[in-house]
């Protein structure tokens, strides 16, 4: 009987071991895939791609694969001569070093990758960034639809007005080669790989101004409704917020913080009644939570540096935007007109609302 018993254990003791190790294994698997693995829950019509030659591409495309919101990379060979190539031969051929950014529109802007992309160039240099210097080393902006060619000009003309004359080429995408796999995901393999790029930006505020929302204004400034809606999760009649209403150009920021969460861009009537957006100005400004209130279970959304409630995300948005719809509280809001940005600190995103 004890015997018996023993076996019995020990099998058991087996079968937990192989559950573990299987276990451990996937895990490891998912984590060793990087951001490819989160390309499976990307919805088809939600996947875009734009292409990116800044300089090396081993940084390039390290620094892209951290941002929220990417889900592949790829480097590459791009807008040569040839349809064909190979690293020894890119002199020859003229392609650029690119990677091949795919991202979820429901999670980032195209406007907000290129905004990324700026960050780590230098864009008024020619064929040369970091100790790269030569054509394949160029800096160059490829896209595929048309569509997306006007949200480059858009954002080389806001770049330009800062930087002056660029000297980074806009082209239709040609003649892409995928890069040898040695090549894909260098950094990932090779930690302390040559990278001509600061990795850790990736996790900074993407525009410096933001760093002087983490002063809130005196609770007490607010009125009753908004202090009800922001702290204790209350939620506005429909159709009572003057932002229900409101379609001006400008953006709308956390009435606490001031901090841009919304740009009147992605805001649609939705006839629910209270103000809705198809996505936040960048994705890291919100934070999601389940609620389970009121016999529901649906995604409240909260402001990420404030904490305060705006409302909820649903997925009954428009399919042509994301397919999302942040239904927000405007008593958690305030909008700040377009013709107002600059003289109140909000000009580096007026790229936002045009």
């Amino acid at each position: 009987m004890k015997r018996t018993i023993l076996i019995s254990i020990s099998i058991f003791i087996f079968l937990i071991c192989i559950v573990f190790v299987i276990t451990s294994c996937s895990k490891s698997g998912e984590e060793s895939m990087g951001n490819k693995q989160k390309d499976k829950a990307v919805l088809p019509e939600n996947k875009k791609t734009i292409y990116l030659a800044g300089g090396c591409f081993w940084g390039v495309e390290g620094y892209f694969r951290r941002i929220n919101g990417v889900v592949n990379t790829e480097t590459g060979y791009a807008n040569g001569k040839t349809k064909d190539t190979d690293y020894e031969h890119l002199k020859s051929t003229d392609h650029a070093e690119t990677v091949k950014v795919e991202y979820d529109r429901s999670k980032i802007s195209l406007e907000e990758i290129l905004l990324h992309y700026f960050r780590i160039i230098d864009p008024t240099s020619d064929n040369k960034q970091g100790n790269d210097i030569g054509r394949q080393y160029r800096t160059g902006i490829y896209y595929e639809k048309d569509e997306d060619a006007k949200v480059v000009e858009k954002v080389m003309d806001y770049e330009s007005k800062k930087h002056g004359k660029l000297a980074v080429e806009t082209q239709k995408l040609k003649n892409f080669v995928l890069a040898e796999e040695y090549h894909q995901d260098y950094l990932d393999k090779n930690p302390n790989g040559y990278c001509h790029i600061n990795l850790n930006q990736a996790k900074q505020p993407l525009i410096e101004e933001d760093l002087k929302f983490i002063k809130k204004k005196p609770i007490e400034d607010l009125d009753e409704l908004s202090r009800s809606v922001m702290f204790d999760s209350a939620t506005e009649r429909p159709f009572s917020s003057p932002l229900n209403d409101e379609y001006r150009k400008g953006i709308y920021v956390d009435k606490l913080t001031g901090e841009p969460l919304f740009a009147s861009k992605d805001k649609f009537d939705s006839g629910c009644g209270w103000p809705s957006f198809s996505k936040p100005i960048l994705n890291d400004k919100l934070k999601e939570k389940i609620d389970k209130s009121h016999g529901m279970v649906r995604n409240e959304v909260r402001s990420k540096n404030s904490d305060i409630h705006l409302g909820h995300v649903f997925t009954d948005g428009p399919k042509d935007k994301g397919g999302l719809r942040y239904c927000i509280n405007g008593a958690s809001l305030e909008f700040i007109p377009y013709e107002d940005m600059d003289a109140k600190g909000y000009g580096e995103y007026k790229v936002f609302c045009e």
